[in-house]
C-alpha cells in the first residue's frame, strides 16, 4: 500500500532466484528509462518502458492475477473503497 492505494505484490510462488533476477531487470529498466528521459531519447524511453512493463508482468505485479482463490484484484484502488477499508482504517 502506498498513500492509501493498494498495489499488487510480486507472486510469492516465484523461486527466490527468479524473483531476484526479475527485480534486477526491473531496476535496470527503470535506470535505462531515466537515462533516456534525461537524454530526450523517445525511442530509448519507450524501449525501457516496455522492459519495465515486461518485468512487472513476469513478477506478477501486473497482468492476470497470480492467485487462484477467486478474490478480485483491487490493484491501484484506494483501500477505503474496497472490502479492505476496515483493515486499512485500523492500521
Amino acid at each position: 500500500m502506498v498513500r492509501g492505494r493498494l498495489w499488487r505484490c510480486a507472486n510469492p510462488a516465484l523461486a527466490p532466484e527468479r524473483r531476484a533476477e526479475l527485480q534486477r531487470e526491473l531496476m535496470a529498466a527503470r535506470r535505462a528509462k531515466g537515462v533516456a528521459m534525461r537524454a530526450g531519447d523517445e525511442a530509448a524511453r519507450e524501449a525501457a518502458r516496455l522492459r519495465v512493463d515486461a518485468a512487472k508482468h513476469a513478477l506478477g505485479e501486473r497482468g492476470a492475477p497470480w492467485w487462484d482463490d477467486g478474490a478480485p484484484d483491487y490493484n491501484r484502488h484506494m483501500a477505503r473503497n474496497t472490502p479492505y477499508a476496515d483493515w486499512f482504517a485500523a492500521l
